[in-house]
């Protein structure tokens, strides 16, 4: 607004009507020094004062473990693998060498911890008014996992694991998406965000997690590697 209200007042004020006659001497006045060092002075002020602060507080400080609910992410080309720890709460162990296409993320069928865990492609059940902590990773090319409805979004890598974190305040089913270009297929990598109250959130967990044990774990035959508590979340890639 206050942009518009100066570019109306120089229109105005510098019209071909006012000044018929080009002046070569220029203006003499330092009002657009003063002008252009107020802006300078007032944009550090909003960055330095309260971008960076709100941005630190609001995204790079992530909510206590306990209160968090961690679910690990793995992106393929072309579709969203989650990965949930059962009632036990904890993750079981995986390893590449387990990765099959029935065992989109390498879970261990030696692991005790692993029964109960929850695996879905495509959609993701989290509670109403629970900060959730997401890890990203990949199998194979950068892809960006994008929630519009929550604003956030970060890209998951193969050999990295990234952090990022939202609290949904509103039940209901929103849209996840890949925002970075990953192949042919790029444009049907979607996925499901479904926000359960809490009730609603306990049955389906309890519902696939018993589901889970009752199919027994993928094929095994492949080194172990150590148990990943999860309420531990990682930290904050800083940006």
């Amino acid at each position: 607004l206050g942009w518009s209200a100066f570019f109306v007042f120089v229109l105005i004020r510098f019209r071909k009507g006012r000044h018929p006659a080009a002046d070569h001497q220029g203006v003499k006045s330092g009002i657009s020094t003063h002008l252009e060092f107020s802006v300078v002075l007032i944009e550090a002020v909003l960055l330095l004062g309260f971008a960076i602060p709100l941005w630190a507080k609001r995204v790079n400080q992530f909510p206590p473990g306990k209160e968090a609910l961690l679910v690990h992410v793995v992106g393929q080309q072309f579709s969203w693998n989650f990965h949930l720890p059962g009632p036990d709460g904890q993750f079981g162990r995986r390893d590449v060498s387990f990765l099959s296409n029935s065992n989109p993320i390498g879970l261990d069928p030696n692991d005790p911890a692993g029964k109960d865990d929850i695996v879905t492609v495509g959609e993701l059940h989290v509670p109403v008014n629970r900060p959730v902590i997401t890890e990203l990773s990949s199998k194979d090319v950068i892809h960006d996992f994008f929630l519009p409805d929550m604003r956030i979004a970060a890209d998951a890598i193969p050999g990295s694991l990234i952090p990022m974190w939202f609290t949904p305040i509103k039940t209901g089913t929103y849209d996840v998406i890949c925002g970075q270009l990953c192949g042919l297929g790029h444009s049907g990598m979607k996925g499901t965000l479904v926000v359960d109250t809490p009730a609603d959130y306990q049955a389906w967990l309890k519902e696939r997690a018993e589901l889970a044990g009752s199919q027994g774990a993928p094929p095994a035959g492949a080194p172990k590697t150590e148990n990943k508590p999860a309420a531990t979340p990682a930290p904050s890639p800083g940006g």
